[in-house]
């Protein structure tokens, strides 16, 4: 875990901005020497965004499957995904 002391952003932004980006991981911020803030680059909050959206996608399929839902043929998913992909670009 990363952890760096509140002064830290307040005495010296870029030089923090440029540590968080480079680490590509959250930094917990402390004040008083607890606790206080979790600061990350906006492009890992994306990616942590991404991975919480397909895990939740996934724990629904697998309960899909669990109950016995049917699945669909990949010729199916593509073609479906195709237009998807085709309305997008109208």
């Amino acid at each position: 875990m990363n952890i760096k002391p509140s002064t830290t952003i307040r005495q010296d932004y870029n030089g923090f901005s440029k540590y968080c980006h480079e680490l590509d991981e959250p930094v917990v911020l402390t004040r008083n020497g607890e606790a206080d803030l979790v600061v990350m680059s906006h492009d890992a909050f994306r990616r942590m965004e991404a991975r919480i959206k397909l895990q939740s996608k996934l724990l629904i399929a697998e309960k899909q499957l669990a109950e016995g839902e049917q699945l669909l043929e990949h010729d199916e998913v593509t073609a479906r995904m195709q237009r998807k992909i085709d309305a997008a670009k109208v």
